[in-house]
């Protein structure tokens, strides 16, 4: 497995990434315990050295499962979690709100530390900016938690320029987590020099386009209950319809690279920068070894050139999320 550092960080980390959210949450029922522990090490064999869980996946669940599989190999592996729901009421990041006052997070930490079984969390994210904490605070506690070594690593997630620019001033910070595909692609407007310029890493979740740049979902998908896509504009079925000109393109080029649309996906990412480490989800075997093969994709620069051409000229139907949530990004 190639391996990456995120930014000037000393953090190096397996070129992919695994997202492990779907696992326990937002992509229907959670799945079973022990093929989800199979799958987790399955991955550190194939050389994946890079999890991604939260607090409120669950909320709680998922870093109980990452934790109790991971660790007979802990130190083998960098695991990332998040902090910053109010995990008090409704805890579905959904409908819970933001809250990173000091003592939240210093609760968090405390509490994802037992969870995922360690002693010290390798990169700890703010899950969703909060306005109503200013960032130095936030950023502030977070180095004071580092230097008790109870943390590694600071990020955030979602988060604006200004707010990352204040962020790093206090605290550096390691890498920024975003969502970033073919399928959404504003992070190139300001977010990806800004952090270029600061040396962090960039962390892409999502980078499938929740699984509509595999080729697999066309407009006839149906989602089961619990799945999160069935609220999001971008699935409805005109748009699925709408935006299948993006998968045609992607299957355009695997075929003639002898890859999978998802493999191209993958790769184009890979490409626009060496400090970029997407983290794509899965619950499959067999998907975890299509998104791996990703790494023996090599796409030239005329081969960028292409897709970038034609990637421009197509135009994405749907918001990415409900406005409620797009209301949290970017902030």
């Amino acid at each position: 497995m190639q391996q990456r550092t995120l930014g000037l960080s000393n953090l190096t980390v397996s070129a992919l990434g695994l997202g492990c959210m779907g696992m326990s949450y937002s992509y229907g029922p959670p799945r079973d315990k022990g093929e989800m522990t199979k799958l987790l090490r399955a991955a550190v064999d194939r050389g994946i050295t890079f999890f991604d869980t939260a607090e409120t996946y669950g909320p709680y669940t998922n870093e109980e499962l990452v934790g109790a599989a991971l660790a007979p190999v802990r130190d083998q592996v960098v695991i990332a979690t998040k902090f910053g729901f109010d995990l008090g009421g409704d805890s579905r990041p959904g409908q819970a709100g933001v809250t990173s006052k000091p003592e939240r997070v210093r609760a968090a930490v405390e509490g994802s530390l037992k969870r995922l079984r360690v002693e010290t969390i390798d990169l700890l994210y703010q899950h969703r900016v909060d306005p109503a904490v200013p960032i130095e605070d936030v950023a502030g506690v977070v180095k004071e938690l580092i230097q008790a070594g109870k943390v590694k690593h600071f990020g955030l997630s979602e988060a604006g320029v200004q707010t990352i620019r204040r962020a790093h001033a206090v605290q550096p910070v390691t890498a920024l987590q975003s969502e970033y595909s073919l399928w959404f692609r504003n992070p190139e407007k300001e977010v990806i020099p800004t952090l270029e310029e600061l040396g962090i890493g960039f962390v892409p979740f999502s980078p499938l386009g929740r699984g509509f740049l595999t080729g697999t979902i066309d407009a006839t998908a149906t989602f089961p209950d619990g799945d999160f896509r069935q609220n999001l504009p971008r699935f409805t079925p005109e748009a699925l319809e709408a935006n299948q000109a993006m998968v045609d393109l992607l299957a355009t080029i695997a075929t003639r690279k002898h890859a999978t649309p998802a493999q191209i996906a993958l790769a184009w990412l890979l490409a626009q920068k060496p400090w970029i480490v997407p983290i794509p989800g899965t619950t499959k075997l067999s998907r975890l070894e299509e998104n791996n093969g990703a790494l023996d994709v090599e796409l030239t620069a005329a081969d960028l050139r292409e897709i970038d051409t034609a990637a421009n000229a197509i135009t994405v139907h749907g918001n990415r999320y409900p406005e409620r949530l797009e209301q949290m990004t970017g902030r």
